[in-house]
């Protein structure tokens, strides 16, 4: 019998102009205990879960996205099936449908999972590779598995590793039918690889990050599905501009609120996004660094609608006035100030 912790932070994707860019990974956990028996008896594994998404999450081992991605990895690394005895707790303070990384924490946790249970003691590249071929985006897995403010980019492959890195998320992740045996999807496609790349930018300390969570949920699919497919010149350089200044403006002592706000807006996609979700416009707009000091830049987090605005004071009053301007629009919100932490954790227990 052995026993572990898998402990996975939320994250942040975009921080204004860095569109499938950048990431920030935030104190707020999916923290999964695990207990492995490698002796006993076969049975299915045994899932409880509690927290955020509670009411939402399967609990069979082969409908859960964790565990899915988890046998994924096991079955890429020669083992076919997990452990005879297993059993995990979830327990998840990540809001789902929020814009802050429910799903990509979901994915590290599975990776981080598999990884384990076969002790493959995977690489950091390699653990990645396995969530990218999941999660299609790299910034909220990345900033999930390493942490901190983190950019990450897909690298050019080669012919055949392109299309082994396209392969439909069906055939990764197979839907298990009600009649599954435990034989059924056995050869899983391998990841290439060394398909993202990553660097971790430095951060001020002094600055913490305000979630604004709207009490709706919004897909990925809806918000990337008003996007659209071309931009012009002068919007991507707009973008490419302030992107380049806010990764060093954020690691600055003290940090400027006039050039990181400038610096947080965007062009590619909160404009699209607002019909989506109301109010947005107006909180980005009219809560500024001159009206509320302490406010460094505020942005959409991830495909939203929660809001993250940038503070190293002045949290409530910031809070309070978006939500007053939602509350205008019939929206409720909550809010919580949220720390920049270090990225996954795996722990024996003893």
């Amino acid at each position: 019998m052995r026993s572990f912790t898998i402990r996975v932070p939320a994250t942040s994707a975009n921080i204004g102009p860095g569109f499938d860019v950048v990431g920030l990974s935030l104190s707020l956990h999916l923290t999964l205990t695990v207990s492995v028996d490698d002796e006993g008896p076969a049975s299915a594994p045994k899932i409880t879960y509690s927290g955020e998404g509670a009411d939402e999450v399967p609990l069979d081992a082969y409908k859960n996205l964790t565990t899915r991605v988890a046998l994924y990895v096991l079955r890429c690394n020669g083992i076919a099936h997990f452990p005879p005895q297993l059993t995990i707790h979830c327990e998840n303070e990540i809001p789902f449908g929020r814009g802050l990384g429910s799903s990509g924490a979901a994915v590290i946790a599975g990776v981080l999972l598999g990884n384990e249970l076969g002790q493959f003691k995977l690489p950091i590249e390699r653990l990645l590779d396995f969530a990218l071929m999941v999660e299609r985006h790299p910034d909220n897995v990345t900033a999930a598995l390493v942490g901190g403010f983190v950019g990450s980019y897909l690298r050019e492959l080669d012919q055949a590793a392109t299309e082994a890195a396209s392969v439909p998320l069906s055939e990764v992740l197979p839907e298990y039918p009600p009649d599954a045996g435990e034989e059924w999807g056995l050869n899983p496609p391998q990841p290439p690889l060394g398909i993202g790349h990553y660097v971790r930018f430095g951060w001020s300390e002094s600055i913490k990050a305000l979630a604004i969570i709207p009490r709706f949920e919004l897909s990925t699919a809806k918000a990337r599905g008003v996007l659209p497919q071309e931009y012009s010149r002068k919007d991507l350089v707009f973008n490419l501009q302030r992107l380049a200044v806010l990764t060093t403006a954020l690691a600055q002592n003290p940090p400027d609120p006039e050039l990181i706000y400038e610096a947080m807006k965007d062009r590619v996609h909160q404009p699209y996004r607002k019909t989506l979700i109301p109010g947005l416009p107006e909180v980005t707009s009219n809560i500024t660094p001159t009206t509320h000091p302490g406010l460094l830049g505020i942005c959409l987090s991830g495909a939203g609608p929660t809001i993250l605005a940038l503070a190293t004071s002045g949290f409530e009053a910031i809070a309070k006035d978006a939500a007053a301007i939602f509350k205008t629009h019939g929206i409720e919100v909550d809010w919580k100030v949220l720390e920049v932490v270090g990225g996954s954790v795996v722990q024996q227990n003893s």
